[in-house]
């Protein structure tokens, strides 16, 4: 039986982005897994998981959680770090 560990081990994100999108679709962590494995192999699908990630990051600081908008910043260093094509701008 394949578990919800080996589904994330398979994609594209780390379970760090998984829980950003997760949380920001209000969704499982499967299936945000299942979503973030699609957006990042389709047309300006990284782009869309930096713009789900900086939204977060400012629904945290508008609800005054920094320690959350630290976290998910940290999230999005990783995540350009490992995919620079998603930074806004990037062709």
């Amino acid at each position: 039986m394949i578990t919800l560990e080996d589904v994330e081990d398979m994609s594209a994100l780390s379970r760090a982005e998984i829980d950003a999108l997760s949380a920001h679709e209000h969704i499982s962590a499967y299936d945000a897994t299942l979503l973030g494995e699609y957006m990042m192999h389709v047309h300006h699908g990284p782009q869309k998981v930096n713009e789900m990630i900086c939204d977060d990051i400012r629904s945290a600081l508008h609800a005054d959680n920094v320690d959350q908008a630290g976290e998910l910043f940290a999230v999005l260093r990783a995540f350009l770090a490992e995919n620079p094509e998603a930074a806004r701008g990037a062709s």
